[in-house]
C-alpha cells in the first residue's frame, strides 16, 4: 500500500499535467504550476543545502526556477543564500517538522507582466523581473510561512536601473491582490519580513505629464475665464454709462424745451434779454357814459 507522501506526490503530478495544457492567466495558478513541476523534478538524491535548477516546459519559457532543500534547524541557526534572496540567521519556517523545500522564481519580463493583470499597478511600471520566494513541506507539498528573525530578508535587484531623478520603490504583491510599496533602504536592494513575490517599480513617466497638462489647462482655463469675466463686466459698465448719459441728455433736452417754451429771448441792442411771452392777460378798456349828468336847478 502506498504511503500518504507517495499518494500526495502522485496527485501533485496529475495536477501538474492537468494544468500544464491550460492557459495561465493568474499569478496564483502560475505558482501552483511551478510548484508541481518542482516536486516532479525533486528526488531524494537532492543534496540538502545545494541549489538545484528546475527545468520547465516550453510553454513556461522565460521563467527561471531554483530550489533548495533545507533543515528547519539549520535555516534558523545559519540562514541561507538563495540567488537574489539573503535569509539571515534567525529566519524560520512555520509550521516545519524537519525539512522544507524552498523555491526561488524569476519570472522574467514576459511573465512578470502577468502581475499587471492581477494587481492594481496603474501609475507605475516594473523595471525588474518579479522574484518569488516560496517554501513547502516536502512530505505534503503544503505551503509554509517563512518569517525573518532579527534581520530582514534582503533581495538583490542589481539589474533594475531607474532613470536619473526617478526614485525606485520596492513592491510586494500580496495574496489578496493588493500591492505594498516602500522605499529601498539602499540602491537596488529591497527588504522583507516574510516570503512572497517582489519587484521594483517606478512612477510611470506619463503620470507627471498628465498632471502638468492638467495644471496647464486649469491655468489657461482660469485666465480665459477671468478675462471673459472682465470683458463682460466692462460691457455692463459701458452699457450703464451710456444709458445714464442718454438719460441725462434727454432730461437736459426736455428742460431746455420747457424753458424755451416759457421764455422768449429778444435782442435789445447788443444785449440778449429774456422777455415774457404774450400770453399774459391783456388790459381791457371799460366804456362809461360820457354824457354829463342832467342839470338840476340850484335852489337858493
Amino acid at each position: 500500500m502506498a504511503s500518504p507522501a507517495t499518494i500526495a506526490l502522485i496527485l501533485v503530478l496529475l495536477h501538474s499535467l492537468r494544468i500544464g495544457a491550460q492557459e495561465i492567466k493568474s499569478a496564483r495558478l502560475l505558482d501552483l504550476v511551478i510548484r508541481d513541476y518542482t516536486f516532479k523534478s525533486y528526488t531524494k538524491n537532492f543534496r540538502t543545502g545545494k541549489l538545484h535548477k528546475i527545468n520547465l516546459p516550453s510553454n513556461l519559457s522565460g521563467i527561471h526556477v531554483d530550489t533548495v532543500r533545507l533543515r528547519c534547524g539549520s535555516l534558523r541557526r545559519y540562514g541561507a543564500t538563495i540567488k537574489e534572496f539573503e535569509l539571515g540567521a534567525g529566519t524560520y519556517a512555520h509550521p516545519c517538522s524537519k525539512r522544507i523545500l524552498i523555491i526561488r522564481q524569476s519570472l522574467g519580463s514576459n511573465w512578470s507582466s502577468l502581475y499587471y493583470s492581477n494587481y492594481e499597478l496603474s501609475g507605475y511600471e516594473l523595471i525588474s523581473p518579479v522574484l518569488g520566494l516560496l517554501a513547502y513541506n516536502i512530505g505534503a507539498a503544503a505551503e509554509l510561512r517563512i518569517q525573518a528573525g532579527m534581520k530582514p530578508i534582503t533581495i538583490d535587484f542589481s539589474g533594475a536601473a531607474a532613470s536619473e531623478g526617478i526614485i525606485p520603490l520596492c513592491a510586494r504583491f500580496e495574496e489578496d491582490g493588493k500591492v505594498s510599496l516602500w522605499r529601498q533602504p539602499r540602491a537596488n536592494v529591497c527588504v522583507a519580513t516574510r516570503q512572497g513575490h517582489f519587484g521594483v517599480v517606478v512612477e510611470s513617466p506619463l503620470m507627471p505629464l498628465r498632471r502638468r497638462a492638467s495644471k496647464w489647462r486649469i491655468a489657461v482655463g482660469g485666465a480665459i475665464g477671468a478675462g471673459l469675466g472682465v470683458f463682460l463686466l466692462s460691457l455692463l459698465a459701458i452699457a450703464v454709462l451710456v444709458k445714464a448719459k442718454k438719460k441725462a441728455r434727454m432730461e437736459e433736452m426736455e428742460r431746455r424745451a420747457y424753458e424755451e417754451e416759457a421764455l422768449q429771448v429778444s435782442m435789445v441792442g447788443h444785449v440778449r434779454a429774456v422777455t415774457a411771452s404774450g400770453t399774459r392777460t391783456m388790459p381791457t378798456i371799460h366804456h362809461h357814459d360820457s354824457r354829463p349828468p342832467p342839470h338840476r336847478p340850484f335852489n337858493s
